[in-house]
């Protein structure tokens, strides 16, 4: 029997009416948190506009973030603050969507104002979005908008892409995308491997190539074997062996997991200073000794769980003093070292003050290394006061602010009243609270994974909601005795609405098996 046209269409906005319905946020309320938006956008006079407007921000987060409530004030402002902030440098080209680093202009940008030095950060920030066509149109650009080809600054500075696109692939279940974008990734490696590897096996790079300018280690001509453009290279082959078994081609596969194999040995055996217990970099191209001096850089090998066990004694670095731990954040060289804060100030220097684009990494290596085996250094408490001390760092003046770099002793942002520093996409801070504090881990397969790194006396309650993953919505809700969200005890995962696990305390949950799809009949 044929059924008539006008019946057909409405079946189908129906289904998709109820579909929408069936899959926003189940407990939060988004309007709850709109406040925050106003607030922003009555603190600052928008002198740029880009893609979407302060008036049309709240909106756009509505339809495009994951919803945070807690009960600590300053975690909860700064996540909402950041998501507006990174709304601000959505920019659309000809081309399509992109993302720029910097609000103003500048001189070394490429076309439409982009810089790659922060492209890493951006896609494990966005990979968030519920619309995943400005990450899209981003990548596709940095990679084909040079008339089918990479853009030509793509490779002014040391990158972890591959290595991104597939974390993010991890949240977005897009197979199609990564893997068309093998060929482009595979090309972009080879020239790293042509432009910068030595004949050990590692790379080099100068500081202001790793965005990094005037380090303690290095120097802006010194070509030194540092520890992050060799980290980034091994999660990028990594990153590409995985992708090459997606697309199904074994030979490549192979072939990436032996430069990743090879990668991993090289950077544990070289760049590991004994001596100081600390992954270092080693000077005149892997040539010549160690630098002398503990970096933050030392960290980002966790960055992409590369280190064994044996080398965890660098992490109690991150809670010393005289180590990387500072009233204000986590310092870019040890404070211990006498060169330390002595290259002068408010020229980007990375010879002590706190980077939030370092910070990022540290604190991303430190959850991916407690999320693996058990660890008699770090634990949630050490976790939870570093990521606080991130929030209260992203203040100046008593208004929420993200820019360059700040002092380490006074909170005082080095560049704070120049117009280059305000919003200064150059970090992540949205993602260490999604998979790091409330701890939703990212995997390949149908399992998610929940691992919370609060401690258990800070906070009775918080809920994360409204997170599109595998295509699903997930819940997350911690509520010590059910009476906050009346959702019952404990801690708790929904999956469209529909409790999937749960646990007594904050624990690690694995969930293994989907709920039914929730009936939207009434």
């Amino acid at each position: 029997m044929r059924i008539p046209a006008y019946i057909f269409l409405f079946t189908l906005i129906a289904i998709s009416s109820c579909s929408k319905r069936s899959t926003g946020p189940a407990v939060l309320k988004a309007e709850r948190f709109r406040h925050h938006v106003e607030h922003f956008n009555r603190m600052e006079d928008e002198n740029k506009v880009n893609a979407i407007s302060n008036a049309q921000s709240w909106d756009w987060m509505k339809a495009n973030i994951p919803l945070f409530d807690c009960p600590q004030d300053n975690f909860q402002e700064i996540y909402y603050y950041r998501w507006w902030t990174f709304r601000k440098h959505i920019h659309q080209t000809p081309q399509g969507y992109i993302f720029t680093e910097f609000l103003v202009d500048r001189n070394y940008a490429d076309k439409y104002n982009m810089i790659s030095c922060a492209l890493g950060h951006h896609i494990y920030e966005g990979r968030w979005l519920h619309d995943q066509r400005y990450l899209n149109d981003y990548v596709h650009i940095w990679y084909r908008g040079n008339e089918g080809g990479r853009m030509k600054k793509l490779l002014t500075f040391s990158s972890w892409t591959a290595d991104a696109l597939y974390n993010r692939y991890k949240v977005t279940n897009d197979k199609g995308f990564l893997t068309d974008m093998l060929h482009d990734l595979d090309q972009e490696y080879r020239t790293w491997e042509k432009d910068r590897r030595t004949e050990s096996g590692l790379f080099w790079q100068s500081d202001v190539k790793d965005g990094m300018e005037e380090s303690l280690s290095g120097g802006r001509r010194e070509q030194n074997a540092r520890p992050t453009i060799n980290s980034y290279m091994f999660g990028n082959a990594k990153a590409l062996s995985a992708i090459a078994t997606l697309q199904g081609d074994k030979s490549l596969a192979a072939t990436y997991k032996s430069k990743a194999d090879t990668l991993k040995n090289l950077i544990e055996k070289k760049l590991w200073n004994n001596d100081s217990q600390f992954f270092e970099t080693v000077q005149k191209r892997g040539n010549g000794p160690f630098a002398g001096v503990r970096e933050a850089i030392g960290f980002i090998p966790w960055y992409f769980n590369l280190p064994d066990e044996k080398y965890d004694a660098a992490w109690q670095q991150v809670s010393d003093p005289k180590g990387f731990r500072a009233p204000f954040g986590l310092t870019t060289a040890e404070r211990r070292h006498p060169d330390f804060r002595t290259r002068g100030c408010c020229k980007c220097e990375w010879d002590g003050a706190v980077w939030p684009f370092a910070t990022a990494q540290t604190l991303t290596g430190m959850a991916n290394r407690m999320n693996l085996t058990s660890n008699k250094i770090l634990n949630d408490t050490t976790y939870f006061r570093l990521l606080e001390l991130y929030v209260e760092s992203q203040y100046y003046r008593g208004r929420p602010y993200i820019g360059e770099y700040l002092d380490e002793t006074t909170g005082y942002w080095l560049k704070g009243d120049q117009e280059r520093s305000r919003y200064y996409n150059h970090s992540t801070f949205n993602d260490l609270i999604i998979s790091g504090l409330v701890g939703l881990r990212p995997r390949e397969d149908d399992v998610i994974e929940i691992n919370p790194l609060i401690p258990a006396d800070r906070w009775d309650w918080f809920c994360l909601d409204n997170v599109l993953y595998h295509g699903k919505i997930l819940t997350i809700i911690w509520d010590k005795n059910g009476d906050h969200y009346k959702k019952g005890k404990g801690l708790q995962v929904l999956v469209n609405g529909k409790q999937a696990g749960s646990a007594p305390s904050l624990q690690k949950i694995m969930v293994t098996k989907m709920p039914l799809e929730k009936s939207t009949n009434k």
